[in-house]
């Protein structure tokens, strides 16, 4: 079993945890916006872009090329531009999910279930619930248990009589 974090740790436990689940919803908003992008355009054949001769906002075909399928659209193209920012807030995301794992002193094959929240369209909003509510479990669970400890060591506490030791 993996030591236990320490007490002086907790504040950088709870900073990591709030940047877990910021990145955690942020990730698992892109992905959806990937899967859904792989959908429109593998399955039907478009791309979105942004400007350019179609308008503000519009869907382009795309056409089987000589190195797989080519964008027939001009303009900013967002298709690629959500499967980018995907992949460097999925980095994002990573880092947070390893802050807290190692602050939180879990095995390795937490952190690859955490890792897996970036590649598995929903997993990520289930287990930002989830770890958020076992942190803090945890982290109130051993402060609890650390101020019962220490009061019952105090030299105060002890030096006072109470009704059964009169």
């Amino acid at each position: 079993m993996p030591p236990a974090p320490k007490l002086a740790s907790f504040p950088a436990i709870r900073g990591a945890l709030k940047f877990y689940q910021i990145a955690s919803i942020i990730t698992g908003t892109m992905l959806l916006l990937l899967c859904t992008e792989m959908v429109v355009k593998y399955a039907m054949g478009y791309e979105l872009f942004l400007g350019g001769s179609g308008g503000f906002l519009w869907f382009a075909p795309v056409v089987e090329g000589a190195n797989g399928l080519e964008s027939t659209g001009d303009g900013l193209n967002l298709s690629l531009g959500i499967l980018v920012a995907h992949g460097w807030l999925y980095v994002v995301y990573l880092f947070a999910c390893f802050r807290v794992w190692s602050l939180m002193r879990w095995q390795f094959m937490k952190f690859l279930l955490l890792a897996l929240g970036g590649i598995i369209p929903f997993l990520s909003f289930f287990l930002e619930v989830r770890v958020a509510r076992d942190v803090r479990a945890y982290l109130a669970r051993r402060e609890d248990s650390e101020l019962h400890t220490r009061a019952e060591h105090s030299s105060l506490t002890q030096s006072i009589p109470t009704e059964n030791k009169r």
